[in-house]
Parts: structure tokens; sequence; C-alpha cells
């Protein structure tokens, strides 16, 4: 029985009356409660609106890391934390995180004695997780290392480690651990309403199955609140009069040809224009360039990046590089929004805003997180349990997460290829290439994909959708949008075929996200 298949989680549905955790949102603070509910061995189900990882857990910048414009802000705290949660990222999913060198380039010779001894203090901060050598480089190692950097003034460079890894397919990954633990975890699943009792205590939730057109209600003894950026929503419906805990703020990322910055090194802007931090990374044979730091104000699925923010990553990028960047080198470019937790005294103020995660407790027993980071997933559903422990919700057990592996991890994999992001599934991908050839070719010329990774992924990665199969489990969409719409029609035949849809749901499929790819491009 394959326990991945949607039928096989439905039947859990149905034939269980009562769970002891029910989690609304399947981004990475979602998923990360239901991996450490399941693993306690509480009954556990996780419901999500959309696909897992759909809005801000796939638009990161890829990076699992300690902060280190937190360290520049004094909250050591908080970047020690996230430095032992990013060494655990990378012990637990060695398949999908991987250490990354950065170089700070100097046009000042004041700045390479103050970020060397910042990054040093950064990596002492990691104990027995470093990544990696923090050293002084010279100019000419800096332009070796850099290629294509402006050397003009260029008086040298600080290089230091951090993580790096593939933020959507560590959300599919988890979502499978977690079914491997005994959780259902279901996508495409709406929470509508909350189920109280006469006292207004939450009892559970009232959630519709998109594809079956079926109404559920389903108890539980704790439901949270893991919507991200949509927290407000749920709050609001607990509480019609509830404050807003959540400004959105809106990070947008381009994506270019990695002959803007050969070589394996990433570079890291510590002060822009603005006082942001930028990044050039490379990425999956692509480079990442970002992000920004927009408040918007309503969340929506699918952001759209502005104009100005376009602008800027290009004339910040452009004053780095030699090989000037234009608007027709953008492969794709995505905007994620980050829930970043309001506080309740003023929440115009941008100062007062936390990158920090915060769990409430409203007066139905409702716990919501908000705030936090990838890199802090773990920790931040640990205290989530720990506090449905603390309040009398569940009985008190061990949290068992920080040394358990995740689904696919593998030791001593070497990233040769893009089928290195499979760990351990990636054997079984290569051996139904072997009995079936035709599973073997590639997609589409420009991307690395085959067809026996679309055929995986509607399989074992509960992919639904065409945006599904080529945003989240193949990342297509964010690494050359044009190629991947190319493929749309040629993909949604074989998913049509896996799910038993009919020639109407395969147009709809190809429309829908024809339009939606269309933001991607510039």
């Amino acid at each position: 029985m394959n326990i991945f298949s949607r039928e096989s989680l439905l039947k859990q549905i149905a034939t269980r009356l009562h769970w002891d955790v029910i989690i609304i949102g399947g981004g990475a603070t979602g998923l990360g409660i239901a991996l450490d509910s399941a693993t306690r061995g509480y009954a556990t189900l996780l419901l999500e609106q959309a696909d897992f990882a759909k809005g801000t857990s796939s638009r990161s910048t890829k990076l699992v890391h300690g902060g280190v414009r937190y360290l520049a802000q004094g909250n050591i705290g908080l970047v020690r934390e996230a430095l032992l949660e990013r060494g655990l990222m990378r012990q637990n999913a060695p398949h999908l995180v991987q250490t990354q060198s950065f170089i700070i380039p100097n046009y000042h010779w004041g700045n390479n004695l103050t970020y060397t001894l910042g990054l040093t203090i950064y990596d002492l901060l990691s104990g027995k997780h470093s990544l990696g050598e923090v050293r002084y480089i010279g100019k000419e190692e800096t332009l070796a290392r850099l290629k294509t950097i402006n050397p003009e003034n260029l008086k040298g460079g600080v290089l230091y480690h951090d993580g790096q890894f593939d933020d959507s397919r560590f959300a599919v990954n988890l979502a499978q651990t977690s079914i491997e633990n005994g959780a259902v975890v279901l996508n495409y699943f709406k929470v509508r309403g909350l189920l109280k009792k006469a006292k207004g205590e939450v009892t559970g939730v009232l959630a519709y199955d998109e594809e079956s057109d079926t109404t559920y209600e389903l108890k539980s003894k704790v439901v949270f609140n893991a919507t991200g950026v949509f927290a407000d929503h749920i709050l609001k419906m607990d509480n019609p009069q509830a404050n807003n805990t959540i400004r959105p703020s809106q990070g947008v990322h381009l994506v270019l040809d990695q002959s803007f910055l050969p070589g394996k090194d990433a570079m890291m802007i510590p002060k822009t224009e603005d006082g942001r931090v930028l990044f050039i990374v490379p990425w999956k044979n692509k480079v990442i360039a970002g992000t920004t730091d927009t408040l918007v104000s309503e969340p929506r699925l699918e952001p759209v990046p502005l104009e100005e923010e376009i602008e800027f990553i290009l004339s910040t990028v452009n004053k780095y590089l030699v090989k000037a960047v234009s608007r027709n080198d953008v492969l794709s470019l995505f905007a994620g929004l980050r829930p970043l937790a309001a506080s309740q005294m003023s929440p115009e103020k941008t100062k007062e805003i936390s990158r920090s995660h915060k769990i409430m407790v409203s007066k139905s027993g409702l716990i919501s997180i908000t705030g936090g980071k990838w890199t802090t997933y773990r920790k931040m559903a640990q205290d989530a349990i720990d506090k449905a422990i603390s309040i009398g919700k569940l009985p008190k057990r061990a949290c068992l997460t920080a040394t358990l592996r995740i689904h696919g991890a593998m030791d001593g994999l070497e990233a040769t290829d893009h089928l290195s992001v499979y760990g351990a599934d990636r054997e079984k991908i290569q051996e139904s290439i072997a009995l079936f050839p035709e599973l073997g070719k590639k997609l589409h010329p420009d991307l690395p994909y085959q067809w026996a990774e679309v055929r995986w992924a509607i399989r074992h990665e509960m992919a639904r959708t065409l945006e599904d199969v080529l945003a989240r489990r193949l990342r297509g969409l964010f690494t050359d949008a044009r190629a991947t719409i190319h493929v749309a029609p040629m993909v949604v035949r074989m998913l049509a075929d896996e799910l038993g849809k009919n020639a109407d749901w395969q147009q709809q499929q190809v429309n829908a996200f024809t339009k939606m790819a269309g933001q991607y491009i510039l």
C-alpha cells in the first residue's frame, strides 16, 4: 500500500472520530508541528488549503542561516538558536542542506577588520556546528573567486560559510516523514470554520476537501493555527474582534544565468543604499539575487513583485558586477511574504516587527504561532507542542525531532546532479528509468528534469496539480519560467493519466498554470 496516496490518507479521516492535534497550514511551521506531534505519539492531522509550501515556504532565499544582520543588531540569542538549528537541519537532511561559501567584497579598508571580526563571532556562536572557517582574503583571491565582480577600488573580501537548501523539497520531505510517523497530512483541504463547545472552547475544525467536494467535522484536543501570513484570517474566524498580529513583508528574488556569478562562491552585499543585506547566490546552476523588504497591506497566495523592487535588485547587482544585468536576463522572478509578528502595541511601527517567533493562546484555546523563519522551523514546532502540553491540552511527552532524520536523508551523497535532492529515493527513480528508458528523457533542453521525476512527484510526493509538479516538486518555475511554461501541456498529460482526470481538467490546469507562471517572467 502506498501510504502517501490521497486515498490512503482520506480513509484515515473517515475512520478516526477524534484527533489529539489538528494543524491548519502546511508550510514550514505547520509541517514541523505535524512531525513533532506525530513523533511524540499524538494522533495528528494537518490540513493545507493549497499545496505544501505554496506560500512563503517555497519562496525563500534558499539559505539556512543564523542571520548575520541580527548579530549586527545585537540579538545574540536569536542568532545562537538559529545556528544550532542550522546544524540540526544539516545533520538531519544532508541531501537537501549543503554548506555554501560566501564572500563579502570590501571597498573600504576598515570593513575588512569589522566583517572579519563580526563573522568570526558568528562562527564561534555555532559551536560544534561550524560550517567552515572565516578569513580575510586579499584583492587577488577575491577577484579570482568572484570573477565577475567590479574590481574598481576593491580592497579585498571576507570569506565565511553558511547553509543552503531547497526549501519546497524540504517541505515535501517533512510531509513524507510526518506520514511515515503516523500523521495524516493533506493538501487542498481548506479549513472553513472552527468547532466550539457552548462556552467557546475550540474542539476541532470544519474542513472542505476541494477534490471530492466533501465537508468534514473533525474533532481534536488542540488546534494549531500555523498559516503564516494568513494567521489573522484564522484568528478572526475564532474571534471576529481579534487584533491583527501579522504585518506581511514582501521579499523579491531575481533568477539569472550562472554566467553572472560563475564559480562556487556566493556574494553577500552587507549594506545596500537603504541599509538592507543583498545576496547573490549560486543555486541549481543558476544565480539568485535578492531580497527586498517591503511592507504590504494584505497577504495573498500569489504575491506580485513591485516594479521598484525589481529595479532595486537590478541596480544594486549592477553596482557590484562588471557583467551588466538587464531585464532580459531574468529567467524567473518570484515574491514571497514574510509573516512578521507585529507588536500588539503599535503594528504600524516597523521597528517593532520581530523576526523571532511568537506563540499566542486565544481564550478559546486556539494556539497560533507567528513569525520565525525556515531555519528555526523545528524549534518553533517544539515550542508550539510544548505550549499545548503546558496548558493541559496534551499529555506530557518528550520532543524527539532534534536527532530525527528527514525522509530521503543519506550521508556521503555527492551532489553530482539534480537528482541528489532525492537522497535515498534517488536510487528508486533511477530504477524506474532502467525499467522504462523513456522516463529518462528530459522534459526540455533548458531544464534538467526527467519524466521519471514527474511520475515520482505524483505517486510518492502528493503532487495534485501542474503547479505542484513544476513549481515545488521540480523547481522549473523558479529557475526558468519560460521553459517551464513550454512543457506544461506535456506534463499535464502524465498528471491526468496518473490521477484519472479528463481533457477538460487538463485544459483548466494548463490555463491556470500559464496565467500564474506569467508573473514569473519579466
